[in-house]
């Protein structure tokens, strides 16, 4: 497998109900897992060198659901399906950002 040119990672860390540090999985990870695989079959974005994976914990589960683009490490906090295909357009394919979601520096 090539290098990939970017490779979004989209936290699905579930803990249990009532667990101090919560996790993604409370904050409806599994919808924006399926909305991020969704957008990738039907954009074909691994034919175009993009990579996605679902991961355990990245950290901040307070800002969760949590998805990390590298290679630049941009840290996304409380994404949900509705901003996956501005994640697609603006970021993986226009190489900017998607500020509004950019996890706060305290948290990253």
């Amino acid at each position: 497998m090539p290098k990939p040119k970017k490779h979004v990672l989209v936290c699905v860390q579930g803990r249990p109900e009532g667990h101090p540090r919560g996790s993604c999985q409370a904050s409806g990870c599994g919808p924006l897992w399926q909305a991020f695989s969704d957008a990738f079959a039907a954009r074909k974005l691994w034919e175009q060198g993009l990579q996605l994976t679902n991961t355990g914990c990245l950290g901040p589960c307070q800002t969760g659901p949590s998805v990390l683009v590298y290679p630049e490490g941009t840290m996304y906090a409380h994404v949900t399906p509705g901003d996956v295909d501005e994640i697609i357009d603006k970021h993986l394919l226009g190489d900017e950002p998607v500020e509004r979601l950019v996890a706060p520096a305290e948290v990253w």
